[in-house]
């Protein structure tokens, strides 16, 4: 006996309401992207939407900027991609090395407080960002020295920490126990097991933990502005700097550049790790 209503969606089916408000979801999750790109041919010289003409006009001044900086800046666009970059690796390893022994003792252990740190682990996604940026820059501004790169690095791990800790966590979860006894049953130290049985069944959920670390660092701003100073200037901060001060139309294209960047992240992420081992 046929249980389903005539026209409705089959399990693993969409209906065909359902479909629309999916397409009109992504539609609108999309758009600011999609208004980007748009942005990026147009050929006048000021902000117009939708542009009247279309062609490369600013991505050949964005690539001028970009090999022969103007002088009147205090900072080149290469010179903000390197810091994002050296900034972003770093949080990426640190944050991993913190994230990997904590996300294993809490996905093993059951200790006296254990709740209250996986919270504050998480605590940095529902933060007012605003608010932690003031609060670094007061730290910061207290202490004797002059940290530099430091400051951002310290700052990024800080964000990114919700992210590594909860794709390792999610990898550990998923192997089981019994892995490890088995191992220590065959004559493996405990030592031994961990770094040969439970790391590389980890491997997904570190790697998904490290790209989105990757991403999360290069793409902050709220934050670094707040900590940032011409020498430690990051890309979006630069991008930040070019509108406020001329309204640039290059900018749409130095931030196709960007999202260029983490689309190629996004997939390389899908293809090293799929659907395992990510956790939002």
């Amino acid at each position: 006996m046929n249980r389903f209503l005539p026209g409705a969606a089959l399990p693993g089916r969409l209906g065909r309401s359902t479909a629309w408000l999916a397409t009109l979801v992504l539609f609108l999750a999309a758009l600011p992207i999609l208004t980007m790109i748009v942005m990026s041919f147009g050929t006048a010289d000021t902000l117009e939407f939708p542009p009247a003409h279309f062609g490369l006009h600013w991505y050949r001044a964005a690539w001028r900027t970009f090999v022969s900086p103007d002088d009147t800046d205090a900072l080149s666009m290469g010179a903000a991609l390197t810091t994002s970059l050296i900034v972003a690796v770093a949080t990426m390893l640190v944050s991993t090395l913190a994230a990997v022994p904590a996300a294993y003792a809490l996905a093993r252990y059951r200790f006296r407080g254990r709740t209250l740190v996986e919270q504050l682990v998480a605590l940095p996604i529902v933060y007012p960002v605003v608010m932690l940026g003031l609060a670094l820059l007061l730290v910061f501004n207290a202490l004797p020295v002059e940290l530099g790169l430091l400051r951002l690095v310290t700052a990024h791990v800080i964000l990114t920490l919700p992210f590594t800790v909860k794709n390792c966590a999610a990898s550990v979860a998923a192997i089981g126990p019994e892995f490890e006894e088995a191992a220590c049953l065959m004559g493996a130290s405990p030592g031994r097991a961990l770094c040969d049985v439970v790391l590389p069944l980890m491997r997904p959920g570190i790697l998904a933990g490290m790209l989105f670390a990757f991403i999360v660092s290069f793409n902050e701003f709220t934050v670094t502005f707040f900590l940032y100073n011409v020498d430690t200037m990051t890309l979006p901060v630069w991008l930040y700097s070019r509108t406020v001060s001329s309204l640039d139309p290059t900018v749409f294209a130095f931030a196709v550049f960007i999202v260029a960047i983490d689309f190629a992240l996004i997939w390389l992420l899908e293809k090293l790790v799929g659907d395992n081992g990510v956790a939002l």
